[in-house]
């Protein structure tokens, strides 16, 4: 559908799930030359009806928020850890992996009564999860490996996004705990959807029905 007035804006999250969405856009039948050959560019024409702005995850997030784009795609744990002022409107399926309690292999790492000392890169899911099941913990803020923490007695566990697990079985860790399923959704300005829900919703059902097929 061609807008009269200006392109829905949606800022993709760079790397795979960019690529997802990408091939998820060829397979509705959009053009997404522009975006295959980018180069540097950062903002890139999808067919005539589309712009699409590359960021990184936590911006995503701002900037959709913040009406400077109409639409994002994100990973749920992106969500879960920074974001609320705008609306989840689709799975998209993709991106697969999961929210997870690990620890040293074979170590019961959250038995007892003393405070657990937890190491990991999302603070807010980490705290809202231990919560949820009643144990007080410390939690320690990581930036890059977070694996190290338990390794180097630093934590007694870990938080972490886990696809395969072979990261933590090559470091002598292993999963204790579930926590929740992580995808890419899409999500929306609020205001966009009122202004724009027509386009919106048309873009999101050929999205779905691709999906599915």
């Amino acid at each position: 559908m061609k807008n009269s007035l200006k392109p829905l804006r949606i800022a993709l999250t760079k790397g795979r799930l960019e690529k997802d969405t990408v091939a998820l856009f060829e397979k509705i039948g959009y053009d997404c030359t522009a975006v295959r050959d980018k180069g540097r560019k950062l903002i890139l024409p999808v067919g005539d009806s589309i712009e699409v702005v590359l960021a990184k995850a936590p911006d995503v997030i701002t900037y959709v928020e913040n009406g400077v784009c109409d639409l994002g795609v994100v990973g749920k744990d992106t969500i879960i850890e920074n974001g609320s002022c705008f609306y989840e409107i689709l799975d998209l399926g993709f991106g697969r992996c999961k929210f997870a309690v690990a620890g040293k292999k074979g170590v019961d790492c959250l038995a007892g009564f003393s405070t657990k000392t937890i190491a990991t890169k999302y603070p807010n899911v980490t705290r809202r999860y231990f919560e949820s099941k009643g144990m007080d913990v410390r939690v320690i803020k990581i930036e890059g490996s977070v694996e190290l923490a338990p390794l180097l007695g630093l934590a007694d566990a870990i938080v972490d996004i886990v696809e395969t697990g072979t990261t933590l079985k090559e470091n002598g860790l292993e999963v204790k705990e579930d926590v929740c399923p992580i995808s890419a959704r899409l999500i929306c300005n609020t205001a966009s959807l009122k202004l724009r829900k027509a386009e919106i919703e048309e873009l999101a059902q050929k999205m779905e029905d691709a999906i599915n097929d």
